[in-house]
């Protein structure tokens, strides 16, 4: 289609339409003007635009009924032609709105007309076009007081619209074109920047619409969350904006307070609002009410952007209406700091840019500075603070916090005014310490216990990559939401950043030392305070903070490290072992009062009453719990002091060293944690270079506490700990230290041969470890392997060929005849004089003096040392020592353990399996919390690596086997069938040929055929082609044998 340049080309297009349409106005005829409209160029239309909105005018103002149809395509082809021009005249903007206004209205009614969705939508973006086509300051002109009676009918036309239709896009609709009439559209230039008397001239106009608006959209805003975050957002945004705009300080300190007379008709007058002083305060009584509406109902409304929102209103009111909205003040301020620790991230960095510039700007609401009612309101909170913490749920709690949290950041140091105030510092604490008490009834606290050697060993590489200030998983009575802890870390860490250090430890000191109910807690606000002193893990939002002086700072650590490190609070209850618990009842009577006061969660019998004392469950957690936050406490102070920390090895590193080595599995990993935190902040590469470069004075103090071993018995697992994590450059320091141990175990071994065990055991893994002698141990593996099970070890080769030939075969044979009659004891004397003349006697020819013996290295005097006290330990009436002896032999003595394991050990193992694999077959699904299941479980999952690492001969094996099989069965308990598989893993790992045999024996799934007729068919006893109980585990174990 041709376009039409000149106006004299279109206009001779478009007049025999524009007639036709002026003559009969039907959908067609304006179908056929729009039409041709799309052919003609902007510039003609901008010539012609009068003459073409005349027919459409004179459409929508001829009187009588119309079609909607007619009055939605004469509007969306006005729409068109504004789209395409510009109103440069102030008397054709008027009119056009009044007559686009006017096709929703209803006479009768006095209401928006009962129309088409169709037609309402149309209106609304043809008003939308023609607000948006007003000429350069034409808009401004717009805004007159004669417009006020028709601007008013639009907006309340808008306003019921948004706030009534169904329709979601006639309701944003409706909102963007309010936005539009109210100059608050986000096009450029629309309406270009005003200046002071422009602003006012509005504002007073726009105040006539205030209560209007701000009533109908907050009740848009607090409506259902289903309507869409969208429509909340834009009556959000509308809301602050206009209110911002009528409110503003700047506008209104400028408004005369003698009135003048407005030059326009009576009517007009009455509507008109004259914004002086009264008017400005009691509108501001009555947004206030609206706003703290909109803020309990939008601060937790689920979308994200619905609450970013609310932080720009927040802001917007703030720091416009800082004078006119002084009311709003403190709901506004707590919906900030509320939204400080939103999930969303967006949320929370709008926030904190936000509290940020206010504290640039120093904000002042009314008379008072923005410090003064962030003082009043945190004055206030934490006088409210314990009864919310004990009377809100999770999400209470949560939202309490954050708003405490918010509070701190913007005052930032001016926290002290509250701080130093005894009253509130006590209600403050007081609410910590409560909500921060900790669930201590789980039992698996205590049962778990550090059975493994190896748990102590630390990679260097794998605590290089773990981040710092790892924090032990813990439960609380009051709450389970863990982002409630991470927010009390928050609230603790800005305490210790801005207020009182000084203050507030010894303030927390006090409660450490009050009770024991409070210690727990303390000690975690303690350590939270001192990393956040550190500034570290603190975002300042105040930059001329002055940081705690790195001296002072470690005074506190050095006056916390010695509190936490005494024995009274060091050495506690942890188990019910009687050598362990003999050794902490030893220490001074402080420390057993300490341990016994924990009433606050259980009965806890007195001590008094009986001769040998009994702690609860309850009060031995509660113990463990108190270590590992004080441990947790020293790797804090590590991570805060950093290199300053190494001026504190000498009082720190040995008591962690002693809770290394703790029997708790729970003490002894957090204690291993704090070490690894130690060696980033002092800069050594691992735990062993931290304990090498340490272990001059680890030694001396291991040495005198050996001679006073009643004061300090946990004295050898500090030996211990060095023992695993170090190399073989700290033999020649602790070999006298290993000599005095050895003594003191002489001397005390009828007392405390459980710890020293332990220490002998941690010494000969550490030799094994550091001088290893693979040529001699092969040898004496293979001489130390018995007749019964050597062959598993010398498996002809000609199997593991790919290929095996006729002479392969003859071989494998002949070999297992002379090795069965080996078994069987089938050897001639002549056969054994044979076989010990044909190994010549070796003879070191560098031994000149065979009349002297060499002096022995010392790592092998200390193992002989060690065997001879081990030796003497076997006979001990404790069994638990006899089996630490046996363990410390049998780890490094494989010939030793196999044969006290295969005479003792395991027919009583095996016996227990046969007699207890009926009763678990039969057993319901509560046999699994039984002793027995359990026993059961324990055996099972043990046998198959005792059996792979001991190399068992094959009856054993066999014995294994037998007791395992009937634990194949699908009658027996899930978990018990999985031990059994395990152990017939193993199995295949040591024998696979007998292992397979026996498995193909309960059920073989396919027929084998003999390779040649002249060999018999092999029959196995599963090969009858019926599944039984065993076949689902049998097919699986076949499988992983394949």
């Amino acid at each position: 289609m041709a376009v039409f340049d000149t106006p004299e080309e279109a206009f001779g297009v478009l007049r025999p339409v524009c007639v036709q349409l002026t003559k009969t106005q039907t959908v067609e005829n304006v179908e056929h003007l729009q039409t041709r409209l799309q052919a003609v160029s902007d510039s003609a239309l901008q010539e012609l635009q009068q003459y073409i909105l005349f027919p459409l005018r004179f459409t929508l103002k001829t009187p009588g009924p119309k079609r909607e149809r007619l009055i939605q395509s004469v509007v969306e082809c006005l729409t068109f032609v504004l789209s395409s021009t510009c109103v440069k005249e102030q008397e054709l903007l008027q009119e056009l709105f009044s007559e686009l206004s006017a096709c929703l209205y209803s006479p009768s009614s006095q209401k928006p007309a009962a129309v088409s969705e169709e037609l309402k939508l149309a209106v609304i973006q043809g008003l939308s076009t023609l607000m948006h086509s007003a000429y350069g300051d034409i808009i401004l002109t717009f805004y007159e007081p004669s417009i006020l009676p028709r601007l008013g009918f639009a907006v309340s036309l808008l306003l019921g619209l948004a706030e009534q239709e169904k329709s979601k896009q006639i309701k944003i609709a409706a909102l963007k074109c309010l936005q539009v009439l109210l100059l608050q559209c986000d096009c450029q230039d629309h309406p270009r920047s005003l200046d002071e008397l422009e602003q006012k001239q509005l504002g007073d106009l726009f105040a006539s619409f205030l209560p209007g608006i701000s009533t109908a959209l907050t009740r848009l805003i607090t409506g259902d969350f289903k309507q869409g975050h969208s429509i909340v957002v834009s009556s959000l945004k509308i809301f602050y904006k206009t209110v911002s705009f009528i409110m503003a300080d700047e506008q209104l300190k400028r408004i005369s307070k003698v009135q003048a007379k407005p030059a326009v008709e009576h009517r007009v007058a009455e509507l008109m609002v004259y914004r002086e002083a009264d008017w400005v305060k009691k509108t501001g009584d009555k947004l206030t009410i609206l706003i703290k509406k909109i803020i309990e109902c939008v601060s937790v409304h689920p979308h994200w952007k619905v609450r970013l929102e609310l932080v720009e209103l927040v802001e917007d009111l703030l720091l416009k209406c800082s004078q006119s909205l002084v009311e709003c003040a403190g709901p506004l301020l707590k919906a900030l700091v509320g939204l400080v620790n939103d999930e969303s991230p967006e949320i929370q960095a709008q926030c904190n840019k936000v509290l940020r510039h206010f504290a640039d700007q120093k904000v002042v609401v009314g008379n008072k500075a923005l410090a003064d009612i962030l003082s009043e309101s945190l004055h206030s909170l934490a006088t409210s603070l314990p009864r919310l913490m004990n009377s809100q749920d999770d999400q209470g709690k949560f939202s309490t916090l954050s708003l405490l949290l918010g509070y701190l950041k913007l005052l930032g140091p001016k926290i002290n005014f509250v701080l130093n105030s005894v009253a509130h510092l006590q209600r403050l604490s007081k609410a910590l310490i409560q909500v921060l008490e900790l669930d201590v009834a789980d039992i698996k606290i205590v049962e778990e216990r550090r059975w493994n050697s190896d748990d102590l060993n630390a990679s260097p590489k794998t605590s290089a990559t773990q981040p710092w200030n790892r924090i032990q998983r813990r439960y609380f009575r009051f709450f389970t939401d863990e982002r409630i802890f991470m927010l009390l870390r928050q609230v603790c860490q800005l305490l210790g950043y801005y207020g009182n250090l000084y203050l507030l430890v010894d303030h927390f000191m006090e409660l450490y030392h009050q009770s024991v109910v409070y210690r727990k807690q303390a000690a975690m606000i303690l350590n939270e305070l001192v990393t956040g002193a550190a500034g570290l893990e603190v975002e300042d939002l105040h930059e001329k903070h002055i940081k705690t002086n790195p001296e002072e700072l470690r005074e506190i650590v050095t006056s916390i490290l010695e509190e936490y490190t005494s024995q009274e609070n060091w050495y506690l209850v942890t188990c019910l072992e009687t050598e362990e618990m003999g050794e902490e009842l030893m220490m001074e009577h402080p420390g057993l009062q300490a341990i016994t006061s924990g009433e606050h969660t259980c009965q806890v019998t007195s001590f008094l009453a009986f001769s040998k004392p009994s702690p609860t469950i309850c009060s031995m957690n509660s113990n463990i719990w108190q270590i590992c936050i004080q441990l947790e406490g020293i790797g804090q102070f590590a991570y805060a002091l950093g290199k300053d920390f190494c001026l504190l090895l000498m009082s720190a590193l040995y008591p962690v060293l002693e809770k290394a080595g703790d029997q708790t599995l729970l003490i002894s990993q957090v204690a291993t944690s704090t070490m690894m935190d130690v060696c980033r902040a002092c800069g050594y590469d691992s735990l062993q270079h931290l304990i090498n470069q340490n272990s001059d004075y680890l030694v001396n103090g291991i040495s005198l506490n050996l001679r006073h071993l009643a004061l300090h018995p946990h004295t050898p697992k500090v030996l211990e700990v060095m023992l695993r994590n170090s190399d073989a450059n700290l033999l020649p320091l602790v070999a006298d230290v290993v000599q005095d141990v050895l003594a003191t175990l002489d001397q005390f071994y009828d007392k405390r041969a459980a710890s020293f065990v332990s220490v002998l055991h941690a010494l000969m893994a550490a030799l094994a470890q550091w001088f290893p002698d693979t040529g001699n141990l092969g040898h004496l593996q293979e001489q130390s392997l018995g007749e019964e099970g050597s062959h598993l070890n010398q498996r002809p080769a000609a199997l593991e060929k790919s290929t095996t030939t006729a002479e392969d075969i003859e071989q494998f044979l002949l070999n297992y005849l002379k090795e069965k009659d080996v078994a069987d004891g089938n050897v001639s004397d002549f056969d054994n004089e044979e076989e010990e003349q044909s190994v010549p006697p070796k003879v070191d020819e560098n031994d000149t003096r065979p009349d002297v013996e060499p002096p022995l290295p010392l790592q092998i005097q200390i193992a002989m040392d060690v065997m001879e006290r081990c030796i003497h330990l076997l006979s001990d009436k404790n069994l638990q020592i006899r089996l630490k002896v046996l363990r410390t032999l049998g780890s490094k003595c494989g010939d030793f353990l196999r044969s006290r394991f295969c005479k003792d050990v395991l027919p009583k193992l095996a016996g227990s399996l046969v007699t207890q694999a009926p009763i678990s077959a039969r057993a319901g699904p509560v046999y699994s919390h039984t002793l027995a299941f359990k026993l059961q479980l324990a055996v099972l999952q043990g046998l198959g690596p005792l059996c792979e690492r001991l190399d068992l001969g094959e009856g054993d094996l066999n014995k294994v086997a037998d007791a395992c099989l009937i634990y194949l069965s699908v009658k027996q308990p899930v978990k018990l069938q999985e031990a059994a598989r395990s152990v017939f893993l193993h199995l295949m790992k040591v024998d696979p040929d007998s292992t397979w045999f026996l498995l193909n024996e309960l059920y073989c799934p396919v027929q084998f055929t003999p390779p040649h007729p002249s060999l018999h068919p092999v029959q196995l006893h599963g090969a009858s082609g019926q599944q039984n109980p065993y076949t689902t585990n049998v097919l699986q174990l076949l499988k992983e044998l394949q």
